[in-house]
């Protein structure tokens, strides 16, 4: 188990691209997993891209931490989410960790989502809200 404080310190700390490649956005139904390492290379993370292949509206966008925990994930276009409080939170919403319920809870967007049905913007909010940086993440015509 992590505490809540060394969560939101991961979360905070800047990621970068492990490896100096061009990443592309996933096709339909597809995943994209980018391997990430902060700055002084003594933390490891999974920067991962995930489109719906029944619903191509539905996309999620994830940041894992020491390979299984979930920090912040982005579900788009999904079902509500049921919060163990019994609140049902629409989508899109995001999940962050929370000490003893992992990545359970889930809130509304913040502000800093700009454009809810944008998932090229969307996706750059993400990695901004998550301090992921020099990523080259590239898309087709198909998003």
């Amino acid at each position: 188990m992590l505490s809540q404080h060394d969560a939101d310190t991961l979360l905070a700390i800047p990621k970068i691209a492990r490896e100096s490649i061009v990443y592309f956005y996933p096709s339909i139904g597809e995943l994209t997993e980018i391997p990430l390492v902060s700055p002084n290379n003594q933390e490891t993370f999974i920067f991962s891209l995930r489109r719906g292949s029944i619903d191509i509206r539905k996309n999620t966008y994830q940041t894992q931490a020491r390979r299984t925990i979930v920090l912040a994930r982005l579900d788009i276009a999904g079902a509500p989410h049921c919060n163990p409080d019994g609140i049902d939170i629409p989508c899109p919403h995001i999940h962050l960790y929370r000490t003893g319920f992992d990545d359970k809870w889930a809130i509304p967007l913040p502000e800093l989502f700009r454009n809810h049905t944008d998932y090229w913007q969307l996706l750059h909010d993400f990695m901004l809200f998550c301090n992921i940086q020099a990523v080259d993440i590239r898309r087709d015509n198909r998003i």
